[in-house]
């Protein structure tokens, strides 16, 4: 008989059943129990990447870098909306406005004595109020007048080609016995005596005045009619002056009438 053929002593085996006895019965009060509750022991689950154990000595291995997740970038602001256009405010009218034409291109323009330009003119931003225009050509009589600035444009329009003529003085007309008063008068048309006395007046054309001739030393001014009478005037102050102004105006006109 060998070894493990010996037969265990009485009393060992009598403990060893028991205690297989109890060990049975605590599982199976155990299983019941658990039955009983309606509980299973939870189970853990294995990570999806749990590795075995390595043996001792082995290399660890290196963990996997996993890139960092990239930075989201920054919204884009949203676009400022444009404040809507201000409606232009209506141009402003400009005043003080002066405009000057003329028949000869270029003339000069001249407001108190102050050059502004040449013809066609239109200047603006002038003070309001009353003013001088003078306005010259060479070779043509210079144009002067008065001429109002406001808010209403002042156009004036100079005719130098134009014979402008428009002058009178008082005078006395002698007689062979006695005298009378009036006024002579020259315009374009020609000269003419304005008196009470109505057989010493008269109007002459121009073409019908044979002489016409001032005095210097004798302050008289002489006016015969063309095959007719002839009248003598005098300044009533005595003055040979008037005279002598009346008669050269005259005469350029007549002279500028009779190269046209």
């Amino acid at each position: 008989m060998g070894v493990f053929d010996e037969a265990p002593p009485e009393g060992e085996s009598r403990i060893g059943r028991k205690l297989i006895l109890l060990a049975g019965v605590i599982v199976a009060g155990a299983a019941a129990w658990m039955t009983w509750s309606g509980r299973t022991a939870p189970v853990e689950p294995r990570a999806a990447h749990a590795a075995r154990p390595a043996a001792p000595g082995a290399p660890r291995p290196r963990a996997e870098s996993r890139p960092a997740p990239a930075a989201s970038a920054p919204a884009a602001p949203a676009p400022e909306r444009e404040a809507p256009a201000a409606a232009p405010a209506p141009a402003a009218r400009p005043t003080g406005v002066l405009r000057v034409r003329s028949d000869v291109p270029g003339a000069s323009v001249f407001l108190d004595r102050k050059y502004l330009g040449t013809t066609p003119l239109d200047v603006d931003g002038l003070d309001p109020g009353s003013h001088r225009l003078n306005v010259s050509a060479d070779g043509y009589d210079g144009h002067a007048q008065p001429v109002q600035i406001g808010d209403v444009p002042a156009e004036v329009d100079v005719r130098f080609r134009e014979v402008r003529l428009d002058v009178s003085i008082p005078v006395v007309h002698m007689h062979a016995m006695g005298s009378c008063s009036g006024r002579l008068v020259a315009d374009p048309h020609g000269l003419r005596y304005e008196t009470t006395r109505s057989e010493d007046a008269f109007t002459l054309a121009f073409d019908e005045v044979d002489t016409f001739v001032v005095d210097y030393l004798k302050k008289t001014l002489r006016v015969k009619k063309r095959g007719g009478r002839t009248w003598t005037f005098e300044d009533p102050n005595g003055q040979a002056d008037p005279l002598f102004v009346f008669h050269r105006d005259v005469e350029k006109a007549r002279a500028r009438l009779a190269s046209r």
